[in-house]
């Protein structure tokens, strides 16, 4: 082999383990990504479960001699226009409702599971049940529901942003 072959040789050696090592980065890194993406969804999926539970109670608790100020507390949990439609829907109704029938709701989470999931965003099926008791029915009644409950993480918090009952 003559000396320019050789160099060429050498050189598209050099050149083609160049290429290759880039391509192990760029896999390498595609695989660190999506591994941390995984990651980070499946933290989302256990603190935001974990969140919806304590919040669907705290939005669906409450007692007329305090109905007032916990459930205004409750909607420190939500955000977007969801916080403002609850705000209103508490004071326009359940308010006056819960003091004029001597309401006392208490709501216990029985199971969550996780329908969709990323990172910053998890929406979840909740089964509630519900104990009612009022000064017209004294007898404690229980009763079931689903709950399709959105959550959105804001500045570090999972926050409810919307609650349909399914």
């Amino acid at each position: 082999m003559s000396p320019a072959v050789r160099l060429w040789a050498k050189i598209a050696s050099i050149a083609l383990l160049c290429v290759l090592f880039v391509v192990v980065l760029v896999v390498g890194w595609f695989q660190l990504s999506t591994y941390l993406d995984d990651r980070h969804t499946a933290d989302a999926r256990t603190a935001a479960v974990d969140a919806a539970s304590v919040q669907v109670v705290d939005m669906l608790s409450y007692d007329y001699e305090n109905v007032d100020t916990t459930l205004p507390k409750a909607a420190d949990g939500l955000t977007g226009d969801f916080r403002d439609e609850y705000l209103k829907l508490v004071k326009d109704a359940i308010v006056p409702g819960a003091k004029e029938k001597k309401l006392t709701v208490k709501v216990s989470v029985q199971g969550a599971a996780v329908i969709s999931a990323s990172p910053d965003s998890v929406d979840t099926l909740m089964f509630v049940n519900q104990v009612t008791t009022s000064s017209e029915n004294p007898q404690a009644v229980t009763s079931g529901s689903r709950l399709r409950v959105s959550m959105h993480k804001v500045d570090g918090r999972w926050l409810v942003s919307q609650l349909t009952p399914i």
